[in-house]
Protein backbone atom coordinates (compact mmCIF):
# COMPACT_ATOMS: atom_id res chain seq x y z
CA UNK A 1 0.00 0.00 0.00
CA UNK A 2 1.23 3.69 -0.71
CA UNK A 3 2.37 5.67 1.96
CA UNK A 4 -0.34 8.30 1.13
CA UNK A 5 -2.93 5.83 1.08
CA UNK A 6 -1.79 4.56 4.21
CA UNK A 7 -1.54 7.87 5.84
CA UNK A 8 -5.25 8.79 4.85
CA UNK A 9 -6.19 5.56 5.79
CA UNK A 10 -4.33 6.21 9.91
CA UNK A 11 -6.22 10.13 9.69
CA UNK A 12 -9.35 8.85 8.62
CA UNK A 13 -9.00 6.09 12.00
CA UNK A 14 -8.09 8.44 14.09
CA UNK A 15 -10.42 11.18 13.22
CA UNK A 16 -13.31 8.55 13.35
CA UNK A 17 -12.29 7.34 16.28
CA UNK A 18 -12.14 10.97 18.00
CA UNK A 19 -15.73 11.72 16.30
CA UNK A 20 -17.24 8.65 17.56
CA UNK A 21 -15.67 9.38 20.81
CA UNK A 22 -17.72 12.45 20.91
CA UNK A 23 -20.15 11.10 19.78
CA UNK A 24 -21.04 8.84 22.34
CA UNK A 25 -20.20 11.47 25.05
CA UNK A 26 -22.94 13.99 23.06
CA UNK A 27 -25.73 10.60 23.58
CA UNK A 28 -24.99 9.84 26.73
CA UNK A 29 -24.96 13.68 27.72
CA UNK A 30 -28.10 13.82 25.97
CA UNK A 31 -29.60 10.57 27.27
CA UNK A 32 -28.52 11.79 30.72
CA UNK A 33 -30.29 15.20 30.56
CA UNK A 34 -33.80 13.89 28.66
CA UNK A 35 -33.76 11.43 31.84
CA UNK A 36 -33.29 14.13 34.39
CA UNK A 37 -36.02 16.20 32.67
CA UNK A 38 -38.38 13.44 32.64
CA UNK A 39 -37.75 12.90 36.46
CA UNK A 40 -38.44 16.16 37.10
CA UNK A 41 -41.60 15.91 34.81
CA UNK A 42 -42.85 13.00 37.02
CA UNK A 43 -41.74 14.61 39.71
CA UNK A 44 -44.28 17.42 38.98
CA UNK A 45 -47.00 14.95 38.07
CA UNK A 46 -46.54 13.25 41.17
CA UNK A 47 -46.61 16.53 43.12
CA UNK A 48 -50.14 17.60 41.07
CA UNK A 49 -51.31 14.23 41.98
CA UNK A 50 -51.12 15.24 45.99
CA UNK A 51 -52.26 18.43 44.87
CA UNK A 52 -55.56 16.76 43.43
CA UNK A 53 -56.27 14.04 45.55
CA UNK A 54 -54.70 14.93 49.02
CA UNK A 55 -54.94 19.08 48.99
CA UNK A 56 -58.53 19.29 47.17
CA UNK A 57 -60.28 20.55 50.54
CA UNK A 58 -57.45 23.35 50.93
CA UNK A 59 -57.52 25.17 47.39
CA UNK A 60 -59.71 26.93 45.59
CA UNK A 61 -61.84 25.92 42.64
CA UNK A 62 -60.22 27.81 40.07
CA UNK A 63 -56.43 26.52 41.26
CA UNK A 64 -58.90 23.34 41.28
CA UNK A 65 -59.48 23.23 37.85
CA UNK A 66 -55.88 24.64 36.93
CA UNK A 67 -54.24 21.30 38.74
CA UNK A 68 -56.60 19.05 37.35
CA UNK A 69 -55.92 20.48 33.58
CA UNK A 70 -52.21 19.58 33.91
CA UNK A 71 -52.48 16.61 35.79
CA UNK A 72 -55.10 14.96 33.28
CA UNK A 73 -52.79 15.41 29.97
CA UNK A 74 -51.70 11.92 30.45
CA UNK A 75 -48.43 10.52 29.43
CA UNK A 76 -47.79 7.71 27.81
CA UNK A 77 -48.44 4.32 29.97
CA UNK A 78 -48.50 6.85 32.91
CA UNK A 79 -48.98 4.85 36.20
CA UNK A 80 -50.16 6.82 39.80
CA UNK A 81 -50.07 5.05 42.84
CA UNK A 82 -50.98 6.58 46.68
CA UNK A 83 -49.71 4.09 49.24
CA UNK A 84 -50.99 4.46 52.96
CA UNK A 85 -49.45 3.79 56.58
CA UNK A 86 -50.02 -0.32 55.38
CA UNK A 87 -48.32 0.41 51.84
CA UNK A 88 -52.25 -0.14 50.96
CA UNK A 89 -52.75 1.81 47.79
CA UNK A 90 -55.50 4.55 48.10
CA UNK A 91 -57.91 6.69 45.95
CA UNK A 92 -57.08 5.04 42.80
CA UNK A 93 -59.85 2.91 41.46
CA UNK A 94 -57.38 0.21 40.13
CA UNK A 95 -56.12 -1.66 44.08
CA UNK A 96 -53.49 -3.50 42.03
CA UNK A 97 -50.16 -3.21 44.47
CA UNK A 98 -48.25 -2.18 41.49
CA UNK A 99 -45.02 -1.78 43.16
CA UNK A 100 -43.74 -3.90 45.96
CA UNK A 101 -43.10 -3.02 49.90
CA UNK A 102 -39.21 -2.59 49.67
CA UNK A 103 -39.62 0.28 47.19
CA UNK A 104 -42.41 1.66 48.88
CA UNK A 105 -40.39 1.95 52.12
CA UNK A 106 -37.75 3.15 50.27
CA UNK A 107 -39.64 6.07 49.46
CA UNK A 108 -40.73 6.49 52.95
CA UNK A 109 -37.03 6.50 54.26
CA UNK A 110 -35.44 8.83 51.53
CA UNK A 111 -38.51 10.89 51.29
CA UNK A 112 -37.82 10.86 47.22
CA UNK A 113 -36.59 8.10 44.74
CA UNK A 114 -35.87 7.76 41.16
CA UNK A 115 -35.38 4.58 39.21
CA UNK A 116 -35.97 3.33 36.02
CA UNK A 117 -37.24 -0.13 35.08
CA UNK A 118 -36.87 -1.11 31.47
CA UNK A 119 -38.01 1.47 29.36
CA UNK A 120 -39.72 2.88 32.12
CA UNK A 121 -38.94 5.79 34.39
CA UNK A 122 -40.27 6.13 38.26
CA UNK A 123 -40.44 8.77 40.92
CA UNK A 124 -41.65 7.81 44.61
CA UNK A 125 -42.33 10.84 46.99
CA UNK A 126 -43.32 10.68 50.90
CA UNK A 127 -46.31 13.42 51.60
CA UNK A 128 -47.16 14.19 54.80
CA UNK A 129 -51.46 15.34 55.03
CA UNK A 130 -53.85 15.96 57.31
CA UNK A 131 -55.45 12.76 56.14
CA UNK A 132 -52.14 10.52 56.46
CA UNK A 133 -49.21 9.92 55.54
CA UNK A 134 -48.78 8.60 51.89
CA UNK A 135 -46.31 7.11 49.80
CA UNK A 136 -47.18 8.51 46.01
CA UNK A 137 -45.44 6.92 43.23
CA UNK A 138 -45.80 7.73 39.42
CA UNK A 139 -44.24 5.85 36.42
CA UNK A 140 -44.27 6.71 32.41
CA UNK A 141 -42.63 5.73 29.50
CA UNK A 142 -40.89 8.93 28.11
CA UNK A 143 -41.59 8.10 24.16
CA UNK A 144 -41.11 11.37 23.05
CA UNK A 145 -37.34 11.52 24.62
CA UNK A 146 -36.64 8.04 23.44
CA UNK A 147 -37.78 8.87 20.20
CA UNK A 148 -35.29 12.05 20.28
CA UNK A 149 -32.38 10.09 21.17
CA UNK A 150 -33.08 7.64 18.60
CA UNK A 151 -33.36 10.67 16.20
CA UNK A 152 -30.19 11.89 17.39
CA UNK A 153 -28.26 8.47 17.08
CA UNK A 154 -29.14 8.38 13.37
CA UNK A 155 -28.41 11.63 12.85
CA UNK A 156 -24.89 11.17 14.51
CA UNK A 157 -24.70 7.54 12.71
CA UNK A 158 -25.51 9.54 8.82
CA UNK A 159 -23.07 12.37 10.28
CA UNK A 160 -20.24 9.79 10.88
CA UNK A 161 -20.49 8.39 7.51
CA UNK A 162 -20.72 11.71 5.69
CA UNK A 163 -17.61 12.59 8.11
CA UNK A 164 -15.42 9.54 7.32
CA UNK A 165 -15.80 10.08 3.61
CA UNK A 166 -15.11 13.62 4.14
CA UNK A 167 -12.21 12.88 6.00
CA UNK A 168 -11.04 10.36 3.62
CA UNK A 169 -11.12 12.53 0.75
CA UNK A 170 -9.64 15.42 2.73
CA UNK A 171 -6.36 13.43 3.85
CA UNK A 172 -6.16 12.12 0.95
CA UNK A 173 -5.38 15.35 -0.91
CA UNK A 174 -3.44 16.50 1.98
CA UNK A 175 -1.18 12.94 1.86
CA UNK A 176 -0.57 13.75 -2.20
CA UNK A 177 0.00 17.37 -1.36
CA UNK A 178 2.32 16.60 1.19
CA UNK A 179 4.20 14.17 -0.08
CA UNK A 180 4.26 15.54 -3.60
CA UNK A 181 8.06 17.09 -2.54
CA UNK A 182 8.91 13.04 -2.54
CA UNK A 183 6.83 11.98 -5.62
CA UNK A 184 9.43 14.83 -7.58
CA UNK A 185 12.09 13.52 -5.69
CA UNK A 186 11.20 9.96 -6.50
CA UNK A 187 10.80 11.13 -10.31
CA UNK A 188 13.93 12.89 -10.36
CA UNK A 189 15.79 9.81 -8.65
CA UNK A 190 14.72 7.45 -11.66
CA UNK A 191 16.26 9.25 -13.88
CA UNK A 192 19.59 8.68 -12.37
CA UNK A 193 21.77 5.98 -13.73
CA UNK A 194 25.60 4.53 -13.87
CA UNK A 195 25.37 6.47 -17.12
CA UNK A 196 24.34 10.20 -15.73
CA UNK A 197 25.80 9.76 -11.81
CA UNK A 198 26.65 13.50 -12.25
CA UNK A 199 23.16 14.27 -12.48
CA UNK A 200 21.86 15.81 -8.81
CA UNK A 201 18.20 16.04 -7.86
CA UNK A 202 16.36 19.35 -6.60
CA UNK A 203 17.40 19.86 -2.69
CA UNK A 204 14.27 22.37 -2.27
CA UNK A 205 14.83 25.08 -0.13
CA UNK A 206 16.78 22.73 2.48
CA UNK A 207 14.64 23.70 6.05
CA UNK A 208 12.80 20.19 5.97
CA UNK A 209 13.16 16.31 6.30
CA UNK A 210 12.88 16.08 2.33
CA UNK A 211 15.57 18.60 1.68
CA UNK A 212 17.41 16.48 3.96
CA UNK A 213 16.73 13.25 2.16
CA UNK A 214 18.01 15.35 -0.78
CA UNK A 215 20.78 16.65 -0.16
CA UNK A 216 22.11 13.04 1.53
CA UNK A 217 21.48 11.47 -1.76
CA UNK A 218 23.02 13.50 -3.62
CA UNK A 219 25.78 13.41 -1.63
CA UNK A 220 25.56 9.47 -1.90
CA UNK A 221 25.66 10.08 -6.00
CA UNK A 222 28.98 12.11 -5.11
CA UNK A 223 30.71 9.39 -3.45
CA UNK A 224 29.02 6.64 -5.71
CA UNK A 225 30.25 9.27 -8.81
CA UNK A 226 33.81 9.82 -7.15
CA UNK A 227 33.91 5.94 -6.94
CA UNK A 228 33.23 5.13 -11.21
CA UNK A 229 35.64 7.83 -11.71
CA UNK A 230 38.26 5.72 -10.14
CA UNK A 231 37.76 3.38 -11.53
CA UNK A 232 37.41 4.53 -14.82
CA UNK A 233 40.09 6.42 -14.37
CA UNK A 234 42.55 3.95 -13.09
CA UNK A 235 41.61 1.61 -16.04
CA UNK A 236 41.97 4.04 -18.66
CA UNK A 237 45.38 6.24 -17.08
CA UNK A 238 46.48 2.08 -16.30
CA UNK A 239 45.62 0.74 -19.94
CA UNK A 240 47.32 4.49 -21.53
CA UNK A 241 50.63 5.08 -18.65
CA UNK A 242 51.27 1.34 -18.49
CA UNK A 243 51.10 0.23 -21.96
CA UNK A 244 54.09 2.33 -23.50
CA UNK A 245 57.19 1.53 -21.33
CA UNK A 246 55.61 -1.53 -21.51
CA UNK A 247 55.63 -2.15 -24.85
CA UNK A 248 58.84 -0.39 -24.97
CA UNK A 249 60.41 -2.44 -22.96
CA UNK A 250 59.36 -5.70 -24.87
CA UNK A 251 60.56 -4.02 -28.27
CA UNK A 252 63.89 -3.46 -27.01
CA UNK A 253 64.24 -6.90 -25.53
CA UNK A 254 63.58 -8.50 -28.70
CA UNK A 255 65.63 -6.53 -30.62
CA UNK A 256 68.42 -7.70 -28.64
CA UNK A 257 67.44 -11.01 -29.07
CA UNK A 258 67.43 -10.69 -32.76
CA UNK A 259 71.30 -11.30 -32.49
CA UNK A 260 74.50 -11.71 -30.58
CA UNK A 261 75.68 -7.94 -29.53
CA UNK A 262 78.72 -6.30 -28.21
CA UNK A 263 78.39 -5.95 -24.54
CA UNK A 264 78.45 -2.20 -25.12
CA UNK A 265 75.41 -2.50 -27.12
CA UNK A 266 73.45 -4.82 -23.95
CA UNK A 267 74.72 -2.42 -21.52
CA UNK A 268 72.92 0.17 -23.71
CA UNK A 269 70.03 -2.01 -23.79
CA UNK A 270 69.80 -2.66 -20.28
CA UNK A 271 70.05 1.50 -19.22
CA UNK A 272 67.13 1.64 -22.17
CA UNK A 273 65.24 -1.13 -20.08
CA UNK A 274 66.06 0.32 -17.05
CA UNK A 275 64.40 3.77 -17.60
CA UNK A 276 61.72 2.62 -19.07
CA UNK A 277 61.37 0.31 -15.92
CA UNK A 278 62.09 3.42 -13.57
CA UNK A 279 58.78 5.30 -15.79
CA UNK A 280 56.42 2.16 -15.01
CA UNK A 281 57.73 2.08 -11.41
CA UNK A 282 56.94 6.13 -11.42
CA UNK A 283 53.43 5.59 -13.38
CA UNK A 284 52.79 2.72 -11.02
CA UNK A 285 53.65 4.57 -7.99
CA UNK A 286 51.61 7.69 -9.31
CA UNK A 287 48.28 5.39 -9.97
CA UNK A 288 48.41 4.00 -6.98
CA UNK A 289 48.23 7.13 -5.03
CA UNK A 290 45.34 8.63 -7.30
CA UNK A 291 43.96 5.71 -6.55
CA UNK A 292 44.57 6.13 -2.70
CA UNK A 293 43.30 10.16 -2.95
CA UNK A 294 40.34 8.66 -4.89
CA UNK A 295 39.49 6.20 -2.44
CA UNK A 296 39.81 8.47 0.83
CA UNK A 297 37.12 10.96 -1.06
CA UNK A 298 34.34 8.33 -0.11
CA UNK A 299 35.76 8.17 3.57
CA UNK A 300 35.60 11.67 4.48
CA UNK A 301 35.37 13.66 7.49
CA UNK A 302 35.45 17.50 7.74
CA UNK A 303 35.81 19.69 10.04
CA UNK A 304 36.55 23.67 10.37
CA UNK A 305 40.21 24.43 9.14
CA UNK A 306 41.66 28.00 9.83
CA UNK A 307 43.19 28.68 6.68
CA UNK A 308 45.47 31.51 8.18
CA UNK A 309 46.68 28.70 10.47
CA UNK A 310 47.10 25.96 7.40
CA UNK A 311 49.02 28.91 5.48
CA UNK A 312 51.58 29.07 8.05
CA UNK A 313 52.14 25.63 8.62
CA UNK A 314 52.87 25.43 5.29
CA UNK A 315 55.18 28.43 4.97
CA UNK A 316 57.38 26.43 7.47
CA UNK A 317 57.19 22.99 5.77
CA UNK A 318 58.51 24.89 2.96
CA UNK A 319 61.21 26.74 4.43
CA UNK A 320 62.84 23.93 6.23
CA UNK A 321 62.81 22.07 2.76
CA UNK A 322 64.01 24.96 0.26
CA UNK A 323 65.01 27.55 2.55
CA UNK A 324 64.07 30.77 4.52
CA UNK A 325 62.27 33.55 2.44
CA UNK A 326 61.70 31.28 -0.81
CA UNK A 327 57.74 30.86 0.21
CA UNK A 328 56.93 34.52 1.15
CA UNK A 329 53.22 35.47 2.65
CA UNK A 330 51.21 38.17 2.19
CA UNK A 331 48.18 38.76 4.64
CA UNK A 332 46.53 41.10 2.36
CA UNK A 333 43.34 41.12 4.08
CA UNK A 334 41.97 39.58 7.24
CA UNK A 335 38.16 39.87 8.58
CA UNK A 336 37.79 41.08 12.57
CA UNK A 337 35.20 38.03 12.97
CA UNK A 338 38.00 34.75 13.39
CA UNK A 339 35.42 32.42 12.35
CA UNK A 340 35.59 33.92 9.11
CA UNK A 341 39.03 32.55 8.51
CA UNK A 342 37.41 28.88 8.40
CA UNK A 343 36.55 26.88 5.84
CA UNK A 344 34.66 23.15 6.31
CA UNK A 345 37.18 20.85 4.85
CA UNK A 346 39.85 17.93 5.71
CA UNK A 347 43.00 20.39 6.79
CA UNK A 348 45.55 17.04 5.45
CA UNK A 349 43.84 16.94 2.24
CA UNK A 350 43.69 20.98 1.85
CA UNK A 351 47.61 20.32 3.21
CA UNK A 352 48.05 18.18 -0.05
CA UNK A 353 46.11 20.56 -2.37
CA UNK A 354 48.57 23.47 -1.66
CA UNK A 355 51.51 21.95 -1.63
CA UNK A 356 51.09 20.53 -4.64
CA UNK A 357 50.37 24.02 -6.20
CA UNK A 358 53.19 25.31 -4.19
CA UNK A 359 55.45 22.56 -5.45
CA UNK A 360 54.80 23.16 -8.87
CA UNK A 361 55.58 26.59 -8.99
CA UNK A 362 58.46 25.70 -7.36
CA UNK A 363 59.86 23.33 -9.87
CA UNK A 364 58.42 24.84 -13.29
CA UNK A 365 60.15 28.31 -12.29
CA UNK A 366 63.37 26.65 -11.39
CA UNK A 367 63.14 27.20 -7.52
CA UNK A 368 62.70 30.94 -7.97
CA UNK A 369 60.68 32.89 -5.00
CA UNK A 370 56.85 31.95 -4.93
CA UNK A 371 53.96 34.26 -3.38
CA UNK A 372 51.00 33.29 -1.23
CA UNK A 373 48.23 36.05 -1.12
CA UNK A 374 45.60 35.20 1.47
CA UNK A 375 42.56 37.50 1.23
CA UNK A 376 39.58 37.26 3.39
CA UNK A 377 36.16 39.35 4.12
CA UNK A 378 32.85 38.38 5.03
CA UNK A 379 32.08 36.47 1.90
CA UNK A 380 35.33 35.10 0.50
CA UNK A 381 38.65 33.26 1.30
CA UNK A 382 41.09 33.59 -1.54
CA UNK A 383 44.40 31.93 -1.82
CA UNK A 384 46.63 32.88 -4.41
CA UNK A 385 50.27 31.35 -5.51
CA UNK A 386 52.07 33.17 -7.56
CA UNK A 387 55.09 32.30 -9.49
CA UNK A 388 58.48 33.33 -12.18
CA UNK A 389 58.20 30.32 -13.94
CA UNK A 390 57.85 29.31 -18.05
CA UNK A 391 54.00 29.91 -17.69
CA UNK A 392 50.90 27.81 -19.02
CA UNK A 393 49.50 28.15 -22.80
CA UNK A 394 45.95 29.69 -22.91
CA UNK A 395 44.50 27.15 -24.50
CA UNK A 396 46.33 24.27 -22.57
CA UNK A 397 45.02 26.01 -19.01
CA UNK A 398 42.03 23.70 -19.10
CA UNK A 399 43.77 20.60 -19.74
CA UNK A 400 46.32 20.69 -16.76
CA UNK A 401 43.51 19.74 -14.67
CA UNK A 402 43.37 16.33 -16.47
CA UNK A 403 44.75 13.13 -14.99
CA UNK A 404 48.40 12.39 -16.63
CA UNK A 405 48.39 15.77 -18.69
CA UNK A 406 51.58 17.35 -19.04
CA UNK A 407 51.75 20.76 -21.50
CA UNK A 408 54.10 20.59 -24.46
CA UNK A 409 56.20 23.17 -22.23
CA UNK A 410 56.29 21.35 -19.28
CA UNK A 411 57.44 17.87 -20.62
CA UNK A 412 61.02 18.29 -19.56
CA UNK A 413 60.14 18.56 -16.09
CA UNK A 414 59.93 15.59 -13.74
CA UNK A 415 56.74 14.68 -12.93
CA UNK A 416 53.37 12.19 -13.52
CA UNK A 417 50.78 14.75 -14.44
CA UNK A 418 48.55 14.36 -11.47
CA UNK A 419 48.91 16.95 -9.04
CA UNK A 420 46.33 19.39 -10.49
CA UNK A 421 43.89 16.87 -11.49
CA UNK A 422 44.10 15.66 -7.56
CA UNK A 423 44.35 19.48 -5.70
CA UNK A 424 41.06 20.04 -8.33
CA UNK A 425 39.18 17.22 -7.49
CA UNK A 426 40.10 18.19 -2.98
CA UNK A 427 39.09 21.77 -3.31
CA UNK A 428 35.91 21.03 -5.49
CA UNK A 429 35.39 18.76 -2.99
CA UNK A 430 34.76 21.63 -0.83
CA UNK A 431 32.86 23.52 -2.50
CA UNK A 432 35.71 25.69 -3.44
CA UNK A 433 36.97 26.60 -7.12
CA UNK A 434 40.13 26.96 -8.81
CA UNK A 435 41.19 29.12 -11.93
CA UNK A 436 44.62 29.74 -13.52
CA UNK A 437 46.11 33.42 -14.80
CA UNK A 438 49.30 32.76 -16.66
CA UNK A 439 51.74 34.11 -19.50
CA UNK A 440 54.70 32.46 -21.19
CA UNK A 441 57.77 33.02 -20.12
CA UNK A 442 56.45 35.87 -17.07
CA UNK A 443 54.48 33.35 -14.97
CA UNK A 444 51.47 31.65 -13.22
CA UNK A 445 49.35 32.58 -10.74
CA UNK A 446 46.77 30.07 -9.16
CA UNK A 447 43.78 31.15 -7.54
CA UNK A 448 41.66 29.05 -4.94
CA UNK A 449 38.64 30.62 -3.72
CA UNK A 450 35.87 29.37 -1.02
CA UNK A 451 32.23 31.63 -1.16
CA UNK A 452 30.50 31.65 1.71
CA UNK A 453 26.62 33.22 2.41
CA UNK A 454 26.17 36.02 4.35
Amino acid sequence: MKIKNRLSLYFTAISTLVLITVEVIICIIFNSSTKSNFYSQLMDRATVAAQVYLEADEISADSLSHVRERYFKRLPGEVVRFYDDKNAASFIKDKDQYWNDAIINQVRKTGELEFTQAKRQTVGIYYNDNQGNFVILVSAIDEQGNNRSKDLIKSMAALLACAMVSLFLMSRWFAEKSLEPIDKLIHEMDKVSAGNLSMRVDEGNGKDEISALATNFNKLLGNLENAFELQQSFVINASHELRTPITSIIGEIEISLNKLRSAEEYQQVLRSILADAERLNTTTTSLLELAQVDMNFTQLSVYPVAVDDLIWEIHDYWVSKIGKGMLHVNILHLPDDAERLQVTANKPLLAVALNNIIANAFKFSANKKVNCDLYVDDTIIKITVTDAGIGIPSEEQKKVFESFYRGTNGKYFHGTGIGLYVTRKIIGLFNGTIEINSSIGIGTSIIISFNREL
